[in-house]
């Protein structure tokens, strides 16, 4: 068998790629039913009332695995191997794998043929990778809204921060009024496509016009959208997209930075070593271009397969995963509103579109003692604090008397997701608001703890 193939091909999933196997480590076989499975859906968690099925509302935060993913890391440890540069069989047959998962991703992004694509080690690393190869004295312009990873990597010197908009119109106005206040000849916009506090989706397409109109360029933090909804980034008239397989059926370790070569060609190379360069003498170093540029050192080949193969299955799956979010989205939020006490959390309104990501608060009640009672008496696992973009829930959350919670608690969902966990989920916190809780709970500086045995603290054997 020939490893390489000499010319282009389809891919499985669609897309014309560059020379790759024959073989891949990443084919997705339609699951038989209409949803991919994942890793760990039998996770049972303790409580005090005894061990239940672990609801998993944390989706925002991380996702669990996708079966065909964890099968096709398996596969690809089979011959696991250094990429590029190497003769021996399993070098050659990693490099292959590696170079498909790279158009694979290119595909599932909508990247346009001269676009460059790297992996990168999450959406924060993308952006901080993108920072450093920004021409000098580029003015970024990032919305109040922004997770932490897309408000701070720019340096404060260079960052126009914009206030959190009331509408989208606000929000394109504003940026139109001051990019035409702005003189600097570089420029660069930055976006969430779905924020990761309220899930509401932001119209790409339209901050890309009006960046464009006045030189600028865009980029799009697709953290909270790639497990849900389509990147386009050609469609989008967008310059660079980010995102992180953790947020996307794989594993933790491996981010994707897609766009615009040009600056990431002329760009300092985020990583000095080994493949970033092609030529080291005593006197000179020659950096190289494309991806490998900024990819110096041994790669995550591994990380790369499985966004790879994440990807793969989210593209063929996209109809079912869409509806069944959707329904489970809408259960959620219904369930949530007929609590009394329960405020849901938005920026643009209640009938905004938006992924499955829901923050809310609930009267008389610390949202770190919610998230901590879901926890210990009804196996719900979600979120509570600031979710990393603290300008937007402070804003949120602003109260002149000082009566509201200053924090949240975030339910979000996904494929390891279930009615039954919606379902649980509001029954616990309608439970709470009108019983209060089944443990007794103390506070400390280091937060909440239940009086006795925690369930949770179990002794479970290593996996290693």
């Amino acid at each position: 068998m020939s490893v390489l193939a000499s010319t282009p091909r389809t891919t499985a999933c669609g897309g014309a790629a560059a020379p790759v196997l024959r073989t891949r480590a990443f084919h997705v076989v339609p699951h038989r039913e209409s949803l991919p499975p994942v890793v760990g859906a039998g996770l049972l968690a303790p409580t005090v009332s005894g061990p239940v099925p672990y609801a998993n509302l944390d989706h925002a935060a991380s996702t669990p695995a996708l079966e065909s993913v964890k099968a096709a890391v398996d596969r690809a440890l089979e011959t696991y191997a250094s990429v590029h540069r190497g003769a021996g069989h399993a070098s050659r047959l990693t490099s292959g794998w590696y170079e498909q998962a790279r158009a694979e991703v290119a595909d599932f992004v909508g990247a346009r043929e001269d676009d460059t694509v790297i992996f990168t080690r999450s959406t924060t690393d993308s952006w901080n990778l993108l920072s450093k190869a920004l021409p000098s004295r580029t003015a970024v312009f990032v919305f109040g809204t922004e997770h932490h990873s897309t408000l701070l990597p720019w340096g404060r010197g260079r960052t126009v921060r914009l206030p959190v908009p009331q509408t989208i119109e606000d929000a394109l106005s504003l940026l139109d009024e001051t990019l035409a206040e702005s003189p600097t000849r570089h420029r660069l916009v930055v976006v969430a496509a779905a924020s990761n506090v309220t899930g509401e989706i932001w119209p790409v397409e339209r901050f890309a016009r009006v960046a464009h109109e006045h030189g600028a360029r865009l980029a799009v933090d697709a953290a909270q959208l790639s497990a849900h909804r389509p990147i386009d980034l050609a469609g989008w008239g967008a310059d660079y997209v980010a995102f992180s397989g953790h947020k996307t059926y794989a594993p933790f370790g491996a981010g994707v930075l897609a766009g615009r070569s040009d600056w990431l060609d002329a760009g300092t190379p985020y990583l000095f070593g080994g493949g970033a360069t092609t030529s080291v003498t005593d006197d000179a170093t020659t950096w190289a271009t494309g991806a490998a540029r900024h990819e110096g050192g041994s790669p995550n080949v591994i990380g790369a397969i499985a966004i790879a193969a994440a990807a793969c299955a989210i593209r063929t799956h996209r109809e079912a995963i869409e509806t069944h979010e959707a329904a489970l989205l809408r259960a959620l939020r219904e369930g949530l509103e007929e609590i009394p006490g329960v405020e849901t959390l938005s920026i643009f309104g209640d009938d905004h579109d938006r992924v499955g990501v829901v923050a809310f608060t609930v009267d008389g009640w610390e949202s770190s003692l919610v998230s901590q009672v879901l926890s210990v008496e009804h196996g719900i696992g979600v979120r509570d604090g600031k979710f990393c973009a603290h300008v937007l829930v402070d804003e949120l959350l602003a109260d002149p008397w000082g009566e509201r919670a200053a924090t949240a608690v975030r339910a979000s969902i996904g494929l390891g997701t279930t009615a039954e966990a919606v379902d649980r989920l509001v029954r616990g916190v309608r439970r709470l608001v009108e019983e209060g809780t089944t443990a007794t709970w103390t506070k400390s500086a280091r937060g909440w703890a239940v009086e006795g045995a925690d369930p949770r603290d179990v002794e479970v054997t290593r996996p290693w």
